[in-house]
């Protein structure tokens, strides 16, 4: 007896990106942001066979949850930029917001068009929130990122042994 497991994974298209399924060919994209400083404020900086396991993961979130992140493709080079989605992990409290921008893509706003774009499609379209966002304190970048989304700290939290800040975002947009 043979199954099929699929998933129908939505594109998102804003101005300059594309929100898009995990690939293959974003593994190394994947696996330098993973192993890199950058991973510090999620986990890491990890080895490099995290890289898959991160990538497997992000797949594995939509097919069980039915949402989940997408890749950010940069349209003007075609490169993954980041990613970016809703994660609701069994050890976390609710849906959470959350991206991750790559090396040479940060300070350009992508981030912010992004998440902007992912947190209209899981409220109107997954009718999820007002999701959160789990910072951690220092990652003064993502804590600017969610005020700028009109995102609150809520209250404070420990997720897998790391301090949080739970930022509430509000529903439609701000």
């Amino acid at each position: 007896m043979t199954q099929t497991i699929s998933v129908s994974i939505p594109v998102i298209e804003t101005d300059r990106l594309i929100l898009r399924a995990p690939r293959l060919s974003d593994l190394d994209a994947i696996t330098c942001f993973a192993t890199s400083d950058r991973a510090r404020f999620v986990g890491g900086p990890g080895r490099p066979w995290d890289g898959w396991t991160s990538l497997t993961g992000l797949i594995g979130h939509w097919t069980l949850r039915g949402f989940g992140w997408w890749m950010i493709e940069d349209k003007a080079s075609g490169q993954t930029a980041g990613r970016t989605g809703i994660g609701h992990h069994i050890d976390w409290p609710e849906p959470e917001l959350g991206w991750h921008i790559y090396e040479g893509f940060e300070g350009r706003g992508i981030a912010h068009e992004a998440a902007l774009a992912a947190r209209r499609h899981a409220q109107t379209q997954m009718g999820l929130g007002p999701v959160i966002s789990l910072i951690h304190r220092d990652n003064a970048r993502s804590r600017r990122l969610a005020e700028r989304l009109g995102a609150q700290i809520e209250s404070e939290t420990v997720i897998r042994d790391m301090p949080c800040l739970v930022y509430r975002h509000p529903k439609g947009d701000a």
